[in-house]
């Protein structure tokens, strides 16, 4: 799970799983996979990031490296 804000500054964990797709307006416009959306205060790059780093750290973890 990753840590993002909502527009209004609350943080919360999202299942980077559930990701669809990410679009950027004046916010990043996040849609699940079940269609429903999230506005959050993060760019796409920055949520990719997240993810990037989150996955790293799972496969580190299980492979023992």
């Amino acid at each position: 799970m990753i840590a993002l804000r909502t527009v209004s500054g609350k943080e919360f964990y999202l299942n980077n799983d559930l990701i669809l797709k990410m679009e950027r307006e004046y916010d990043t416009l996040i849609t699940l996979v079940d269609y429903k959306t999230i506005r959050v205060m993060e760019t796409p790059a920055e949520i990719a990031e997240k993810v990037i780093v989150y996955k790293q750290k799972i496969y580190r973890s299980s492979t023992g490296v």
